[in-house]
């Protein structure tokens, strides 16, 4: 077996059977999946810093920030506005619940869902993708693509197709946000603020672990 049809098999394995095994499995895995999150995070770290061709720096470098930051700022802007008065519309018995009725919490998970949810899932799904499968899907906007859409499957432990359809949407854009800056802490810190927007305006009950 030959490095790319290697890196071909890796892909399925990781990004494509285990995602359809958690969800086979997902009645077992509610409390499960941050340290099934970092123990991936940890493999694709290894990979990642013992391949002398990964440039290192782009785990914190700000990269091409400022080529992305203006839209950044204003797709979240709009976003949040639409989402939130939709939201609000649909569901107004669960709009802003949770800093509401659980104000330490919200807290907690202000500090806690960057560091132990997004920053793994950015380094598998971002860093790691994108540097490891170069090889083999050499376009970027494809990896962009795919990244996207193996984002979305691994939420199908969730159980629900909102989760899904949120997870294929955010993917396309922090992939997006990635080919442009080529910089996991500006995915971090795009995918943290709309997580935690989504958290708090009430949506977030549909990712939620149960862990954060």
């Amino acid at each position: 077996m030959n490095d790319s049809q290697y890196r071909w098999l890796e892909l399925l394995g990781v990004f494509i059977l285990l995602p359809l095994v958690g969800f086979a499995a997902r009645a077992h895995l509610q409390n499960w999946l941050i340290p099934a999150l970092i123990t991936l995070t940890a493999f694709c770290c290894f990979i990642l810093l013992t391949d002398p061709h990964f440039k290192r720096f782009r785990l914190t470098s700000l990269g091409q920030f400022a080529a992305v930051r203006k839209r950044i700022a204003t797709f979240f802007m709009v976003g949040a506005l639409l989402s939130g008065v939709l939201y609000g519309i649909i569901n107004q018995d669960n709009w802003f619940s949770y800093p509401l009725e659980s104000p330490a919490s919200w807290l907690m998970l202000l500090v806690l869902y960057p560091l132990l949810s997004v920053l793994p899932q950015e380094l598998i799904f971002r860093t790691y993708f994108f540097h490891r499968y170069k090889r083999i899907i050499p376009s970027k906007t494809a990896r962009v693509w795919l990244s996207a859409a193996v984002f979305a499957l691994a939420h199908m432990v969730y159980g629900n197709f909102i989760a899904v359809v949120l997870a294929f949407a955010g993917g396309l854009l922090f992939s997006y946000t990635y080919a442009q800056s080529r910089s996991t802490a500006v995915c971090v810190l795009e995918h943290s603020i709309w997580g935690l927007w989504m958290f708090t305006l009430g949506i977030g009950s549909y990712i939620d672990s149960g862990a954060i």
